[in-house]
């Protein structure tokens, strides 16, 4: 039996409320009104990039404008090329037309070209930066929030912005200046028939009001009922080998198949609202069109309009209509965009809870590697209620080597977040090198640490890449040494394809021991002053268990370290032991004296000695 065991306590996974409970779909957000206010969120990323948009815009215009002219060109044919007078020139009416056709198309395919390749770049410089924004954000705030969430948001919801950003908005901005054209050209076509016409427009814009509101609303249900959905499947998929073993299959499979028919009827709740107003747009568009049409076939009768006039109103009112219909449609789209966006722009609006002080403090350097808790009280933000340090004084000096041994629960793993400042402390101060770290910037405290955590994190690359995480832009000879350090060559040169064999994803194609082996090459590589090990030989088997050891020896030698023991081995050779118990430190001194003392180590060895 080991001397400890890792604390349920302390962040590692994720806690969940039941094993394969597939996640209920958030609740819906209150109305708020119809708002399209978060796109506007995206206007930074299209400044970034105004030729390309001012283009795509002159381009939409000129397209505009070309759609324009085809009904002036039908009233001058209808009207006058039909004339004993103007048969001559019904093939320069038809020539013009053919030449507005080509303007059009290359106005269309230069419009088209442009506002996909300007939605395509802002959507990758938004994922870039959601990534690079989610790397600053605090430990606590991944503690709390789904991985799966996250990805549908980095995933789902920025696809989402990409169509409405390329196409949607192409398409808005075109049928928006085709329908002001149009009107406009339909109160000089004819001033009485615009009348009828534009007393109805009210009448088709209500009903985009109401239910563009409905349709972000149960956007935003659906996106957030999907990334339920995916959190789930996340979870699933990293615990397969679990979940066949447990024969737990036909379960998972129910509560996912519910939790992605949640997303199915919120997006065909979506849907339906889309649809229904699409049909509502389309009959109060084309009805009121028709009602026109009536009016002035009784004005062509009556002959106070021309045939050729009635024609060109009809085609600038089928215009205004067919705009203002593809408008309803894309409505929807820009709606469940800005849902899309919102929650976006959510997480970017979230602050990381550890950030560099206005004015840091410079670090030492050379650093040292000292360590000093004074008074230190701590509890996680998720359990705030629940004390995990109480009262930790420490002074770790510069190249002493320290073992923190206690029972699960007593704060072991705690004193390593702390120190690596993934959190802050409630009260009390910790130093490093003599400074605060409360004062200084985190990215440079932590660039002075080296750790090897109990939970080996191995990446789906290659087993070199995986050491040079240590220390990116480390050479060859680099990496080769520090696995020669860890004990690692020996297994890696029996790989495929040695140091550039993938490693499949969190190192699947590894045993325990070679992952570990892996990380101390890691920290080997890292050559920083404070090493961190926690329980680092605790995936090895006692031949493994020899070799790294002597290893730890050499990594340890000339820097000060923290050891969080699982064996008996690794405590011999610190200067002094910790014992925690309860979030205190409630003995220290070294073996002898502990096991002497018959205190809480005491018991601990003997039950170690006694099963191992």
């Amino acid at each position: 039996m080991s001397v400890v065991e890792r604390t349920p306590h302390e962040p590692g996974a994720k806690p969940s409320a039941a094993p394969l409970e597939a996640p209920a779909s958030s609740p819906a957000s209150p109305p708020r009104g119809l708002k399209l206010k978060p796109l506007l969120s995206l206007m930074p990323y299209l400044r970034r990039y105004r030729g390309r948009a001012l283009a795509a815009l002159g381009a939409l215009l000129v397209a505009a404008l070309a759609t324009l002219m085809v009904p002036f060109a039908l009233r001058q044919m209808i009207d006058f090329g039909f004339s004993q007078q103007g048969i001559g020139l019904i093939d320069s009416y038809f020539i013009a037309m053919l030449a507005v056709a080509g303007v059009l198309s290359v106005a269309s395919a230069i419009r088209y070209y442009l506002v996909i390749t300007l939605g395509e770049r802002i959507v990758a410089d938004l994922r870039s930066d959601l990534f690079t924004h989610l790397t600053k954000l605090s430990v606590a705030y991944f503690d709390q929030t789904k991985t799966g969430e996250i990805l549908s948001r980095l995933t789902a919801d920025t696809t989402q912005i990409k169509s409405a950003v390329g196409a949607s908005v192409s398409i808005a901005l075109r049928n928006l200046v085709l329908f002001v054209g149009a009107v406009s050209m339909m109160v000089i076509t004819s001033p009485r028939l615009s009348f009828f016409v534009l007393i109805v427009i009210p009448v088709i814009v209500l009903p985009l009001y109401g239910f563009g509101r409905a349709i972000r609303e149960r956007g935003r249900i659906a996106q957030d009922t999907l990334a339920d959905a995916s959190a789930y499947a996340g979870e699933l998929i990293n615990g397969m080998r679990t979940l066949q073993a447990f024969t737990n299959e036909g379960l998972a499979r129910g509560r996912f198949a519910a939790a992605v028919e949640r997303a199915f009827v919120a997006a065909k709740s979506t849907t339906g609202a889309r649809a229904a107003l699409t049909a509502i747009a389309i009959f109060l568009v084309f009805g009121s069109v028709v009602i026109v049409l009536w009016i002035g076939a009784q004005d062509v009768i009556a002959g106070t309009i021309t045939p050729g006039r009635l024609s060109q109103f009809v085609l600038y009112a089928i215009f205004a209509s067919s705009g203002l219909g593809q408008l309803s449609e894309v409505w929807g789209e820009l709606s469940q965009a800005s849902g899309a966006a919102e929650r976006l722009f959510e997480i970017m609006g979230v602050k990381p809870e550890i950030a560099p002080p206005p004015q840091p403090l410079p670090l030492p350097e050379p650093a040292r590697g000292e360590v000093i808790f004074e008074n230190v009280r701590f509890a996680y933000p998720s359990r705030p209620e629940t004390p995990v340090l109480d009262g930790v004084s420490l002074h770790i000096r510069p190249g002493e080597k320290i073992a923190i041994v206690g029972p699960s629960g007593a704060g072991k793993s705690t004193i390593f977040h702390l120190i690596l400042r993934f959190y802050d402390p409630t009260t009390g101060t910790i130093k490093f090198d003599g400074v605060p770290i409360v004062d200084a910037d985190p990215y440079a405290l932590r660039r002075h640490i080296a750790l090897v955590p109990q939970d080996t994190v191995i990446f789906a690359a290659s087993v070199a890449d995986n050491i040079a995480f240590g220390r990116p832009g480390a050479d060859a000879a680099e990496v080769l040494r520090a696995a020669d350090l860890a004990q690692a060559s020996e297994f890696i040169n029996r790989l495929p394809q040695t140091f550039d064999t993938s490693v499949g994803e969190r190192g699947i194609m590894l045993s325990g021991g070679q992952r570990q082996r892996i990380a101390i090459a890691r920290a080997i590589l890292r050559n920083a002053p404070l090493l961190l090990l926690d329980e680092a030989t605790s995936s090895l088997d006692a031949e493994s268990e020899t070799l790294v050891q002597a290893a730890l020896e050499r990594l340890m030698s000339n820097r000060t370290t923290l050891v969080i023991a699982h064996r008996l081995a690794t405590v011999l050779s610190c200067d002094r032991i910790l014992v925690m118990e309860q979030g205190r430190i409630v003995e220290q001194g070294t073996h002898e004296g502990l096991v002497a003392a018959g205190g809480l180590y005491a018991r601990l060895a003997k039950l170690q000695f006694r099963n191992g």
